[in-house]
C-alpha cells in the first residue's frame, strides 16, 4: 500500500558530495519517524540518521559533523545531505519510515535502497 523510494545515490570521489532523497508514496495518513541506514557488502545493515516528525535528529557517531538528514512533511519526502565522503561510507543506503495508513494502524516501512560508492 505504501512505497519508499530512493534516489540520489552514485559515483564520488573521497571529499565530495551527494544528496539523497525518498519519496513515500500511497495510502498515507501521516509519516511518523523516519531514517536513513546503509549497509555494506558481506555486512549488517547500520543506522545512518533519523528524524522525528517534529525535527528532531540523531547520528551515528562515524557520520556526525558531516552528513545532515532532513524531512519536508509537507511533500513525505526525506534528505540526506552527504558531505566528506569517504570510501568507507561507500554501501547501499536505504529509506526507513514509520507510516500510518489510518488513524489505528502503523506500520514500518523500507525502500530499495541506492548505492553509494566512493572513490579514493
Amino acid at each position: 500500500q505504501v512505497h519508499l523510494e530512493e534516489s540520489g545515490g552514485g559515483l564520488v570521489q573521497a571529499g565530495g558530495s551527494l544528496r539523497l532523497s525518498c519519496t513515500a508514496s500511497g495510502d498515507i495518513f501521516k509519516v511518523n519517524d523516519m531514517a536513513w541506514y546503509r549497509q555494506a557488502p558481506e555486512n549488517e545493515r547500520d543506522l545512518v540518521a533519523t528524524i522525528a516528525r517534529d525535527g528532531s535528529t540523531n547520528y551515528a557517531d562515524s557520520v556526525k559533523g558531516r552528513f545532515t538528514i532532513s524531512r519536508d512533511n509537507a511533500k513525505n519526502m526525506l534528505y540526506l545531505q552527504m558531505n566528506s565522503l569517504a570510501p568507507e561510507d561507500t554501501a547501499t543506503y536505504y529509506c526507513n519510515a514509520e507510516v500510518q495508513v489510518n488513524r489505528n494502524y502503523e506500520f514500518n516501512c523500507w525502500g530499495q535502497g541506492t548505492q553509494v560508492t566512493v572513490s579514493s
